[in-house]
């Protein structure tokens, strides 16, 4: 039930990045929610096979700042990656 908890609040932070950071007009609505999500659950997965205690409160904050982590990471490498492939292709495209 802890996985089912720390994926939802998880999925909610990566939203929450989502909508605080500029260009989310270059990716789709889930894609940020659902890496955050997916990242907090497989660490969450691998640190309870480690031995960590589901009801400890590190595994908890791990957990949620690596979702965390990567949902500001994501958030700001793929408007700058799809800029600069967009441009690429248009200089492509305008050759032709």
């Amino acid at each position: 039930m802890e996985l089912l908890f720390v994926t939802l609040i998880s999925f909610c932070i990566g939203l929450g990045a989502r909508y605080a950071l500029p260009g989310r007009d270059t990716y789709g609505v889930a894609l940020v929610p659902a890496i955050a999500a997916a990242v907090s659950a497989v660490v969450w997965v691998g640190l309870t096979w480690l031995g960590w205690k589901f009801d400890g409160g590190w595994i908890w904050v791990v957990s949620l700042a690596a979702g965390a982590v990567i949902s500001l990471v994501i958030a700001l490498a793929v408007p700058r990656l799809r800029r600069s492939t967009d441009d690429a292709m248009l200089q492509q495209l305008s050759r032709a």
